[in-house]
Parts: structure tokens; sequence; C-alpha cells
């Protein structure tokens, strides 16, 4: 397949901006093509040509060499893994598979030591690791030599090193190229690359433990200084390594074999492709979600439930929720026949009742406080939020059915949810040991279908708050204040968070946004004001002000977020469209 020429900008670490050329081809998962010194992308044609059959291949020119522009005069190997950073973000690509080959090997297993969330998988080709104490002085002769200028009179040497002396008939063409390659090299880029490569070979000793990609470690058996010995280490060290030697090749394997070098890096990108699915579980589990208790009546009309937390909405017209359930499951077989179901999205104080639905516990809905929906399924009192639904659908997915249901019934409270992520459960109030370590001032927006609670005093308007959360025996707490005053409510998300200089130095804001539950509360001094008709010029300052403005807004629009930062500037961090 064709190739196409790239190049862009992008920084350097002495602050100056640097060129990167390349070639790409093919379309699929990206695969990057990193060279050894002295060479270019060109070096890489014949895996181009393989291996862009099947993935969206890039093979570009390392700093100093082909098109690129100079490494910094103290190049280190993090400038060339910014390098292959900026390749990919000026690609657009998230995650590619790393190919390096000599001093490109050393490249990728840096990158990916330090960027492993932006790697598929990595092959090294004929790579260095920890010379021996003549493997080394030999190295660094060359480099000196590099240093004092004496570039075109190492090119023999590095022939007969990399091909043999005298170069075997079947390795001439490929001598030939490499011949030309180093002939056309920049001085400067290859020298300053040379003794960083004669030096880092060290660079990842005992680090490789961290790798857990896929790694294919792969070199010739006649090849003196990128040894076998070197991939074997290399390979053990990994998670996830494997050693793989071509008989009879040496360090240019890939020009002097290049089916074979092909054959082997194209079966290890396809292994690569089997998910992992402890892995994958780990993966998934980043994601936080709500904890639920999906729960229907059998046939014999005795409930039946357990914990999800696969729950999310599909349509709102019409209502469509899903939940997902394993076709393991005990209660599979129940709820692919029902012909209704209830959700109950748990709030933050039910962890017991998720972990006995999620147990095999006969007497659930004996230990659980529960009632029944119109339809005559169980809905978890207590619930921050419950849906009944008729069955829509029953769609088979993998080893799970996804759950489909119509929904005829709903209810919410202000309570805050709970949930799940990474193996564990997590709340979204803040803790009391943040509040207690931030010295804040803690207040509360509580509305009702009226509008707005405020403290009122002659002109001035005030939000109920406190110096602390809890508890609500101590009336100097926003709960005790609230007790003190009559007033029933229910807090819900933070809403902003601030700091707030004209309350002292290290003082902390924290508002929440809540509900108003009955009775409204009848002392003096408490007025519910609707949002269009609030007091501006009443409140006692700027920030208050600025605060209450985003609320009327985001109220309207129905798109909370959470304010961080202090009284003057700050981020607002986006919270869930509300249903």
């Amino acid at each position: 397949m064709p190739s196409e020429p790239i190049r862009f900008r992008h920084a350097l670490r002495d602050g100056e901006t640097g060129a990167t050329t390349g070639l790409r081809a093919g379309q699929g998962q990206p695969v990057i093509l990193v060279h050894g010194v002295g060479m270019s992308a060109e070096i890489w044609r014949p895996q181009i040509e393989a291996l862009s059959q099947r993935y969206d291949v890039v093979a570009y020119d390392m700093l100093g060499h082909g098109g690129s522009d100079l490494p910094p005069r103290d190049a280190r190997l993090s400038d060339y893994a910014d390098q292959l950073l900026a390749v990919l973000d000026g690609l657009g690509i998230a995650c590619a598979h790393l190919v390096g080959h000599s001093m490109g090997a050393l490249v990728v297993l840096e990158f990916a030591l330090s960027h492993p969330d932006r790697i598929l998988s990595i092959a090294a080709l004929n790579a260095v690791y920890c010379r021996s104490a003549e493997q080394r002085s030999a190295v660094e002769t060359r480099a000196a030599v590099l240093e004092k200028g004496g570039h075109l009179e190492t090119i023999d040497g590095t022939i007969a090193r990399w091909f043999g002396d005298p170069v075997p008939e079947r390795m001439a063409a490929a001598a030939a190229t490499t011949r030309r390659l180093l002939s056309a090299v920049d001085p400067r880029g290859y020298q300053r690359t040379y003794r960083l490569f004669a030096t880092a070979d060290g660079a990842h000793r005992g680090r490789l433990t961290q790798l857990r990609a896929p790694s294919l470690f792969m070199t010739g058996d006649g090849d003196p200084n990128s040894t076998l010995e070197m991939s074997r280490i290399m390979a053990s060290e990994a998670q996830n390594g494997r050693c793989e030697v071509l008989s009879g090749e040496r360090h240019m394997m890939s020009l002097t074999a290049p089916e074979e070098v092909n054959k082997r890096l194209l079966g290890f990108l396809a292994s690569t492709s089997e998910i992992d699915s402890r892995s994958l579980r780990r993966a998934l589990g980043a994601f936080a979600t709500g904890v639920t208790v999906v729960a229907t009546k059998q046939r014999d009309g005795g409930p039946r439930g357990f914990t999800a937390n696969s729950f999310t909405s599909v349509s709102l017209d019409p209502p469509l929720v899903l939940v997902c359930i394993a076709k393991s499951a005990s209660s599979y077989v129940v709820f692919s026949e029902a012909d209704s179901f209830a959700i109950s999205v748990l709030a933050e104080h039910q962890r017991d009742t998720s972990g006995l639905f999620a147990s095999k516990a006969a007497d659930k809905f004996e230990r659980a406080s529960w009632h029944v929906s119109g339809n005559g399924n169980p809905v978890i009192s207590g619930a921050t939020a419950w849906f009944d639904c008729r069955k829509h659908s029953l769609v088979d997915a993998g080893d799970h059915a996804i759950l489909i249901g119509r929904v005829v019934d709903f209810g919410d409270t202000p309570a805050n949810p709970l949930g799940y992520c990474r193996g564990a459960y997590v709340t979204f109030g803040l803790s009391q040991a943040a509040l207690a370590a931030a010295r804040p001032r803690v207040g509360a927006i509580l509305e009702s279908e009226d509008g707005i609670l405020f403290l009122a005093d002659g002109d001035r308007f005030d939000l109920p708050e406190g110096i602390s959360l809890e508890p609500g025996s101590d009336p100097s707490s926003l709960n005790g204040t609230l007790r003190r005053l009559g007033v029933s409510a229910q807090l819900g998300f933070l809403f902003a968070v601030f700091e707030d200089p004209r309350s002292g130095a290290g003082s902390v804001s924290v508002y929440y946004r809540g509900a108003l539950t009955p009775p409204m509360p009848q002392a003096a001094g408490l007025r519910v004001i609707p949002l269009d008709q609030i007091p501006w010029a009443g409140l006692r300052d700027d920030a208050i002000r600025s605060m209450l403005r985003r609320y009327v807004h985001e109220r309207t629009e129905d798109t909370f977020g959470v304010y961080i930062g202090d009284a003057e500037r700050g981020t607002v961090q986006a919270l869930a469209k509300q249903a």
C-alpha cells in the first residue's frame, strides 16, 4: 500500500519548536515504527508494505535523522520519548502498538514506561540492555570518534558489525541501503543520538517489571551488540514478555529477513487483540457507576432481586432503561421470563442493602425494607430513585443478557446515590475529615416548589449555614442551625467549594444544594423567595451573589455542576444532566 509523507511541528525541551517528518500508510489499529541510530523512516519500507495491509502504520524520523530537526545538544532519552508522544498527539492517535529497532527500542520502552496508558503493545527489535564492560567500552570508543567529526570514517566499521565482513551476498542490497542512509544522516544528529545510545543501555534496569503491555523482544542470534541474552533477560523481566530469535540474522534483520520479521510481527500484533478478561474487568472498573437493586415477582408471587451496576437510560421517547444480567445468575431464568420489574437506585447509606442483594442469601427480602410498586414489583424503601418497568425486550449479549424496560412509573428523593468504582463503594458527599481540615463555612441552597430558603434580617438576606456540617446537636453546625430553625431538608450534591479570604486565611466555603421537605418552616425571619425575585442587592457579598446566579442559571438549564476555586475565579465541573 503506498505511503504518504507526514510533517508537523512540536515543542522541544529547550523551548524551541522542531519538525518531525515521516511516512504513513494503511488503516486499522495504529502501529508506530521507530528506527535506530543513523537510519530514517525509509528503513522500514518492507514493514510498512506488509503491516499496512491490516494496520495504520506510521514510521517517523527520529530527532536529528531524516527530515526531523535536531535534538538538544545534551540529548536525553526523554527527548526522544517526548517526540514519540508528539507524534501520537499530532496525528490524533490515543493508543498504538510500538515497534522500535536498536535505539528505537530504547525509545519505545522509555515511552511505554512513562505513558503506559498510550500503548497497546511493544516490539523491541535488536534491543540493547545492560551491556558488559567490554561492550560498553567499544561503543563509547565509537561515540568518541563521532564527537571528533569522524562520522564518515565509521561507516565501514558499522557495516561490518551489522552485516559481517565480508558482507554476505544475500545481505548486499540491505547493506547498500544502510550505507546510503548512514552517509546522508546529519552528523550532528548522529553524534548526539549515538552518545545517548552509548550510555542509555542501563536506563531501564529494574524498571521493566512495571511493563504490563504485551511485549516482544526479538533479535538475531548473530548480532554481537544486541545479544540473545539481552532479549531473554528483558522478556523475563516484563510482566507479559516473550523472546524470539531469528537464526542466522544480525543487527539489520528487518532488512535482511523482512518476510520472517514481518510474519512474526503480524503474529504478535494479532495475539495482542486477544482480550485478557481480568485486565478488561480492571479497566472497566475505572468507570464510576451507581448501584441498583433490580427486583420482580416470581410466578408464585414471591419477590426476586439482585444487585446491579450495569444500569443506564436508553431513551426518553419512549422512556426506556436497561440493566444487564449474567446468564449464569440464578435469577436469569426468572427475569428473562418476567413481564415487569423495578429498578431501585440505592442511596449512599444503603451499602448493606447492596451487599445483601449481591449475596445468595435466601432471606434477602425478609432483611430489607421494601414496598410494592403499581405493577406489584418490589421497590427498596429509601432509595434515591426507582423505576417501575414493563419488559420491552430481552437482548442476547455474550455471557449476559440486556433487559430493556419501558418506564411506567418512577420517583426520586434528594438523597445522595451510592457509587461504585474500581471494586469499591464511593459516595458523593464531602467527608467530615475534609470539612474539618478545611475550616469551612458550610451552607445550603434549599429549594421548594416556591423558591429558595433565605434568612431575612431587614434588607439583608443570607443562606442557612454553619461552621461545620454535623452534628445536628451542635447549634453552630449547618444541620444544627436547620434543626434550631425548624427546617426539615434533604441535602444533595455539593454545589460549590471555594476559598474565601474574607473569612480568614485558609478558610473554605462549601455549599450543598438540597430540597425543603414538609412541613414548611414558620420561624421568624425565614422566607422562601422565587428564583426570579431573589434580592440580589441584599446578599452578603459578591461570592454568594455569583454562586446563586449560577444556581438560577443551572436550575433553568437543568445542567448542574460543581464550582471549585476561590471567591473570585474557579472552574465548574459538570455533572450529568438531570433526568
